[in-house]
Parts: structure tokens; C-alpha cells; sequence
């Protein structure tokens, strides 16, 4: 059973090492998952096993000219826990989260064409939340300066805001911990 809790930067190591062994992220410097993990950990989350190791990350951010939105930077499983719903876990506890605090109405995501499993995971993160889907070409290839596929910008929402948060949302511990089957 993982527990979903925000990163902190002695977990940017892992974010890091999770991110280069995907083979699909675009691997940033060690040192930037350090700042992430420190300065984004409020709309971030990791995903820890038993021992509190690291096992998925999703690092995202509030757009500053569209605070209500929250862009998902990165998402990641460690390879051996692939294909059980934790990505999906993540996202969702993210955006109960944030959601939870008032501070989210839209998800954005870029994902370029080759990435089917983050295709999947983001159609059905807006199936599950009753939420519509607009697609359009953000990033073409050209505008990179090596070779890198097109990324296209995934709008969901508006997402429903819970009536209430939950006791387990409303303590700052259980923000910072959840446990997911």
C-alpha cells in the first residue's frame, strides 16, 4: 500500500532517479528535482512503499496567470510498480487535494504524440472527474532546439470542487499523507 504524501528535498534524489529510469521524461538536472521538491511541494506529490522510499512523483504548478490551474509538469512510477493505478492514485490525490483548498478548477498537461500511457492516464483522470478534454498542438518540434517530439497542451474542467473537505484533507498531516490500496 503506498502512501501519497508532498515531496520534500531529501526526495528529490529519487524524483530524479524515477524521472532518468522512465525513459519517456525528459530528465532536468538532480539539482532542479532539489528545488522542485522545495519550492513546488504544495502541488506536488510522491507516492512512497512500506520503508518510505520513493515509488511515483507527479510535480505540477498554479499557472500565475491562471491560479486555479494547476499544470502537471511530471509524472512518474518507478518501473517495478507500473501498470497498478498509481499514476491515476496521484493525480487524484493531488487535485483532492488542492481542490480541498479551493485552489483548483482546471488541469493542464503536455504530452507529446508517442506517449500513450500519458494519454490514458489523462483521459481517464477526466473521465473519472466528469471533466471535458480540449486538445491542441502547443510546442511543435521545431521550436526545440534538439530533436524532441511535438507537445500538445491537455486542458481538463473544470473539475467539481468537493462540498466539503474531508477530516483526512482538513489536518495537515493527513494532507501531507494518504494512504491509496
Amino acid at each position: 500500500m503506498e502512501r501519497m504524501t508532498e515531496p520534500t528535498i531529501e526526495d528529490g534524489a529519487s524524483v530524479w532517479r524515477i524521472a532518468r529510469d522512465s525513459r519517456v521524461l525528459d530528465v532536468n538536472s538532480s539539482y532542479s528535482y532539489l528545488l522542485w521538491c522545495r519550492d513546488f511541494a504544495a502541488t506536488s506529490v510522491v507516492a512512497r512503499d512500506g520503508g518510505d522510499g520513493v515509488v511515483g512523483f507527479a510535480t505540477g504548478y498554479l499557472r500565475p496567470d491562471r491560479p486555479g490551474t494547476l499544470v502537471i509538469w511530471q509524472i512518474a512510477v518507478d518501473g517495478r510498480r507500473r501498470g497498478r493505478g498509481l499514476a491515476g492514485a496521484m493525480l487524484d490525490h493531488l487535485t483532492a487535494r488542492l481542490g480541498a483548498r479551493g485552489a483548483l478548477r482546471r488541469l493542464e498537461t503536455t504530452i507529446s504524440a508517442g506517449n500513450d500511457a500519458s494519454h490514458r492516464l489523462f483521459l481517464s483522470f477526466a473521465a473519472r472527474n466528469a471533466a471535458s478534454v480540449e486538445r491542441e498542438p502547443l510546442f511543435p518540434a521545431e521550436l526545440f532546439p534538439d530533436a524532441h517530439e511535438s507537445e500538445h497542451l491537455y486542458r481538463i474542467g473544470p473539475l467539481a470542487r468537493p462540498a466539503a473537505p474531508s477530516a483526512e484533507l482538513r489536518s495537515p498531516e493527513a494532507r501531507r499523507t494518504r494512504s491509496v490500496s
